[in-house]
């Protein structure tokens, strides 16, 4: 069983517990504004917005709100359930983000919180690769990870890949972001990247 199938496996089996963790806050509404200014300044219209690792919407519904079309991409198919039930005015989609089924420059912008770091180092590069193809020229990445399991806490069998920060630098930088914010805030790492 890879990595993935593994983390989706807790998701499947506790949804109700995760659902009630994830939908508490948003991180969009407490940290996307950077993010929110970077993808409208570069939208020609309605910003297209692409939340990976969506869960059960919380952050999905923020950027509806805000007036984005949006789609929430997970490959928790109860997630997406929920999802969809949040916010029916965005479109929700089941997929790996390892392989994005969406066609070259489809999105103005890429939301990833939290999600990245399920993905094992070995497939990062590729996978932040797809993740370029699908945002437009100019367009933005918002990505977050853990930074070290030692301030996790987690006991479940979900895979995390944890990061310093020159190494996710390095990760943007190798798949073709270039990276304009890059923090680290207490157990996380994120970046906002241009495409």
């Amino acid at each position: 069983m890879d990595e993935i199938t593994r983390t989706l496996g807790v998701y499947e089996s506790a949804t109700d517990s995760y659902v009630e963790k994830y939908t508490a806050e948003s991180v969009a509404e407490l940290y996307g504004d950077p993010f929110f200014d970077a993808v409208e300044a570069a939208a020609d219209a309605t910003p297209r917005v692409l939340d990976i690792g969506c869960g059960p919407g919380p952050d999905t519904e923020v950027f509806s709100a805000a007036g984005h079309d949006v789609t929430g991409f997970d490959i928790t198919a109860s997630f997406l359930r929920e999802g969809a039930d949040r916010v029916p005015a965005a479109t929700f989609v089941r997929g790996d983000m390892r392989s994005l089924p969406f066609e070259t420059n489809s999105f103005d912008g890429i939301w990833a919180s939290a999600s990245f770091h399920h993905v094992p180092r070995s497939a990062a590069t590729a996978t932040l690769r797809d993740w370029r193809r699908v945002i437009r020229p100019s367009g933005h990445v918002f990505v977050s990870a853990k930074r070290d399991e030692t301030l996790d806490g987690d006991t479940t069998d979900r895979f995390f890949e944890y990061y310093d920060a020159e190494t996710f630098r390095s990760l943007l930088d190798n798949a073709g972001f270039e990276p304009t914010t890059l923090q680290t805030d207490g157990k996380w790492v994120w970046a906002i990247a241009t495409a």
